[in-house]
């Protein structure tokens, strides 16, 4: 497998050049309508083909949701790799959320479908989910780090449901979201300058300041725009840690389609916003 530069060196290079800003590729049923567009492959890939054009050139990340994908079969996932494919052509890392989640053979199946450098949906980074305990998720952290890729863990997600396991507390009096973001800093221990696995911490969830988020590696945190949470949130949201957030904006940025030129203004926006609410920090 060839070596490439680890993925946390490529993210804050790319974080540093054009901004923090992850923007999602979401082709749910009810934009593709919003879009003038059928619910089919042919209003899937203009939809998705469309996003890429506007924003791949100038955005630090773009995160496709594989299920709305998924949901058209073979030919759907046809239009995820190549989309995958042209977004890293045009300089925007891929972060594909699928939050794959198993145990043993099955999760490293998983991680080579994502993070193997010869699959055809090879993404800079996935997304996982460690509720069958953390070390369930071995399989995709070593080949992440053969292949110069990333992860990012659920630890707080911005879902009113996560709060029943995430805050649930362990009896070492530790809660389970805790303990996540406390193995991801020993994954990044020594890393420069970022390391390569990440959290998922939600945007909308308030004052933070019991957890420690200086996991030396990125922060994932959806929620800006449609649920509610805006750039200049952050800082108080993620307090010290706030210069290693991605903020992501899906529905934000994607309402203003399918014009390139108004999707290009929203995601613009959107990025001098969260720059300058990071750089006043």
């Amino acid at each position: 497998m060839t070596e490439r530069e680890p993925f946390g060196a490529r993210l804050r290079r790319a974080m540093d050049e054009r901004g923090p800003l992850c923007v999602g590729i979401d082709p749910h049923a009810s934009l593709l309508a919003d879009w003038g567009l059928n619910d089919d492959v042919a209003g899937l890939e203009r939809f998705s083909r469309t996003v890429v054009e506007a924003v791949a050139d100038r955005v630090a990340v773009l995160k496709p949701q594989s299920a709305f994908f998924e949901r058209f079969g073979s030919r759907g996932v046809a239009v995820l790799e190549k989309s995958v494919q042209e977004a890293r052509e045009a300089g925007a890392l891929v972060l594909m959320d699928a939050k794959r989640g198993d145990i043993g053979s099955t999760m490293a199946a998983y991680a080579e479908s994502f993070l193997h450098q010869d699959a055809p949906l090879f993404s800079d980074a996935l997304t996982v989910s460690p509720y069958l305990g953390y070390g369930s998720l071995k399989p995709a952290v070593e080949l992440a780090r053969e292949s110069g890729a990333g992860l990012f863990v659920l630890a707080l997600t911005s879902n009113p449901e996560g709060g029943e396991v995430q805050h649930a507390v362990r009896g070492d009096g530790r809660s389970v979201g805790a303990t996540m973001l406390a193995h991801l800093v020993a994954e990044n221990a020594g890393e420069e300058p970022l390391g390569s696995f990440g959290a998922v911490v939600g945007a909308t969830l308030g004052d933070l300041s019991s957890y420690d988020l200086g996991i030396n590696g990125p922060l994932l945190a959806p929620g800006i725009g449609a649920q509610g949470a805006t750039p200049a949130d952050l800082p108080r949201v993620f307090g010290a840690a706030v210069r290693n957030v991605v903020p992501n904006v899906s529905r934000g940025v994607l309402r203003h389609g399918p014009d390139t030129g108004a999707l290009r203004t929203a995601a613009d926006r959107f990025a001098a916003e969260i720059r300058a609410a990071v750089t006043a920090s």
